[in-house]
């Protein structure tokens, strides 16, 4: 059992403890709960995983493309190239990762698209553009159900750090070049295939996830072990003034830590039972 997975299941131990020893009326789910059978809707599957995305990214942007750029990286469309000595964009790292998730069972889906992509094949086809305007336009997540592929989530993709803004801006193939921090640049689209998943499927999918995301990073490494001027792969971050880059262990360590709070919340579900807010601040108290 991973670290993660015990982890987990210290959380779902005390919110046991709390939810059925000490509350006064146990609800319907709690009884769930108690007999193993904890159902999840799709949507607190998305939750989790697009906090799983949104770090990643966020981590890898900032941290590795931004900084690495000071110290000599270099980053392309054409990082797969013979010869080339670059690492992927963050758009494409996401699509690495998407393509490691799809060889995985769970059967999610991860795609990433915008009304104004620099590469045409992330541009939003006419109905998928209509839910992104609404995105776009609220910034709450929509979701929704395809008689095809089941069920379906777009999340906004904010411009968080200045790096992604300033790689749009300055591509000479973008056709926007006045992004700024803080623009929805995009949607994150996931999709799944069942309405429900057993609380076993869901941290199996998470877990698929957390793989998928070392796993491109991993990509990354390998290329960048080749490079003509070698580069540091170990403790060391670019934003050490190094050639350097963090071993997927170290990478891998930032991103959990980053997207522990938020899969929590996504896993206890404070929106659908009233008892879990109080159940997940007595869990709180026990992981701790």
């Amino acid at each position: 059992m991973s670290g993660f997975r015990i982890a987990l299941a210290g959380v779902f131990t005390c919110l046991a403890i709390y939810l059925f020893a000490t509350a006064p009326e146990p609800l319907v789910q709690q009884t769930q709960l108690a007999n193993g059978q904890c159902v999840y809707p799709a949507q607190d599957l998305f939750d989790g995983v697009n906090a799983i995305n949104d770090v990643a990214r966020s981590i890898y942007t900032k941290r590795i493309v931004g900084e690495g750029g000071k110290v000599g990286l270099k980053f392309g469309e054409d990082w797969q190239d013979p010869g080339v000595e670059k690492g992927p964009l963050p758009a494409l790292f996401l699509r690495l990762t998407a393509a490691q998730l799809e060889r995985k069972p769970p059967q999610l889906g991860l795609y990433l698209g915008s009304d104004a992509p620099i590469n045409k094949s992330n541009l939003f086809a006419e109905k998928q553009n209509i839910s992104f305007q609404e995105v776009k336009s609220t910034r709450n997540p929509i979701f929704s159900e395809n008689a095809t592929i089941g069920q379906v989530a777009m999340y906004p993709d904010v411009a968080g750090v200045q790096p992604c803004v300033s790689c749009h801006n300055e591509h000479p193939d973008s056709p926007k070049v006045d992004w700024k921090l803080g623009d929805v640049m995009g949607a994150t689209t996931w999709t799944y295939p069942d309405a429900e998943l057993s609380a076993d499927a869901y941290l199996s999918t998470i877990e698929a996830m957390l793989t998928s995301v070392s796993e491109a990073y991993g990509i990354y490494l390998e290329r960048a072990a080749g490079f003509k001027e070698p580069v540091d792969i170990g403790v060391n971050w670019p934003e050490s003034g190094k050639l350097a880059l963090p071993s997927g262990d170290i990478f891998m360590v930032e991103v959990r830590a980053a997207a522990a709070a938020r899969l929590v919340d996504a896993m206890v579900a404070q929106n659908r039972l009233p008892a879990f807010g109080a159940a997940y601040a007595e869990a709180q108290k026990c992981a701790h």
